[in-house]
């Protein structure tokens, strides 16, 4: 893929954990990745009760950002090219509306566009416990093409702070995408 084709859609929902999001954009860049943010409603509630960022901040971080309720934009068509999508945190209802085609905002319609379009979309599903209908919701994502990668942290890494294991973490996630973050202590190595 050539370097202008080198971007990713970053979702983010209202799902606790907003600070994974926050490290995909800080991650994307450093590894020279064009990032295009959307940000569910919700996770404005989220950002403000799980961090000191304001949305100013966190838009600072993203090279392009559309609003949730902005259907024409570029991530809605399966015409924009992209390395694909990661929802980072993707909260239940998102996860949902994305495995019944359901595109009431940006965010789902450039996940399903995602899906039809054979790109990668990663979901880190943030919430536990999980009900067998959760289960079978992320069966039928994983069946459609999804990747379903809660955010679990490695504990062999010997995390320091919770800073280190959110940047593994999401490392990993873009390991997915053939992105080398250096964020990523491996196993052996």
């Amino acid at each position: 893929m050539s370097r202008s084709l080198r971007r990713m859609i970053v979702g983010i929902t209202g799902a606790s954990g907003a600070v994974l999001g926050i490290e995909t954009l800080r991650q994307l860049r450093q590894v020279g990745v064009e990032s295009h943010l959307i940000v569910s409603r919700a996770a404005a509630l989220t950002l403000k009760a799980e961090t000191d960022l304001d949305w100013t901040a966190v838009r600072a971080l993203a090279d392009h950002c559309y609003e949730a309720d902005d259907i024409a934009a570029a991530p809605a068509s399966g015409s924009f090219r992209t390395l694909g999508m990661i929802v980072a945190p993707c909260s239940i209802r998102s996860m949902s509306e994305i495995a019944c085609g359901i595109t009431a905002s940006l965010l789902t319609r450039a996940a399903d566009v995602t899906l039809k379009e054979r790109r990668r979309l990663v979901l880190m599903v943030r919430e536990t416990p999980l009900h067998t209908g959760h289960l079978r919701t992320m069966t039928q994502l994983s069946e459609m093409g999804a990747v379903i990668a809660p955010p679990v942290p490695a504990f062999y890494t010997r995390p320091d702070s919770l800073d280190a294991m959110v940047a593994h973490t999401v490392g990993r996630m873009l390991d997915l995408f053939g992105l080398d973050s250096p964020a990523v202590k491996r196993w052996g190595e």
